[in-house]
């Protein structure tokens, strides 16, 4: 059967809700709503406000490389995409329709980064499996991501239902907190300023890439 044509990242990961719902059991898909539910009544990760100023950070990409946020501003606007990781199949499909969009986000003298707590090996399997052309940052235990109110830690019912799929974060992370980041996206000005925020309680929700582009023109 040949993939449908999407127009818009959100049918393409709504797609992929339904083609997931068939290969886990029920137990499994309960426990991943339950968590949904239970972090966003939590008050946890509820992110920055939009106008809030950016915190800084330096961080190390893919390669080793160090980037520092406030130098990169130095250069204009900023877009940093908070994602969990490799292994989720939503993460992979957000930084492949951004890749899809590089060439107008930079023709805008606009940088992206991606942030994970993946590891730097898994960070470099990451990029070099999806062809990825802007950095993938390794922000180890979520440090960054706690700055921007995005980390939270999964429940321990959860630990045991991630292992059976075959994701171990302690593997993944090269760390045994079992904490993630609310897969988030910023727009930020060439000032630090937070200008537009998606993010979500619900893994399965991403911000367009086609709604950045179009923020990201009134910046530029």
């Amino acid at each position: 059967m040949d993939k449908p044509h999407f127009q818009s990242l959100r049918e393409e990961l709504d797609f992929t809700t339904i083609q997931i719902a068939d290969l886990l059991t029920r137990e499994v898909t309960d426990a991943f709503t339950r968590s949904i539910e239970e972090l966003r009544t939590s008050g946890q990760a509820k992110g920055l406000p939009i106008g809030s100023i950016a915190p800084d950070f330096t961080l190390n990409d893919h390669t080793g490389k160090t980037i520092t946020l406030s130098e990169e501003l130095g250069k204009g606007p900023v877009v940093l995409t908070f994602f969990r990781g490799s292994w989720c199949p939503y993460c992979n499909l957000e930084l492949q329709a951004y890749q899809k969009q590089i060439d107008t986000i930079t023709s805008l003298s606009v940088q992206l980064f991606a942030i994970s707590p993946l590891s730097p090996a898994h960070s470099l399997t990451m990029q070099e499996k999806n062809g990825l052309s802007f950095p993938v940052l390794c922000d180890t235990n979520n440090q960054v991501a706690e700055k921007y109110k995005l980390r939270f830690r999964l429940p321990d019912y959860l630990h045991d239902t991630y292992r059976s799929l075959d994701i171990d974060l302690t593997r993944f992370n090269s760390e045994d907190s079992w904490t993630l980041p609310i897969p988030a996206t910023y727009i930020l000005d060439n000032q630090g300023v937070i200008r537009s925020a998606g993010l979500d309680s619900d893994y399965k929700k991403r911000m367009e890439p086609s709604t950045v582009l179009d923020i990201l023109r009134t910046l530029t």
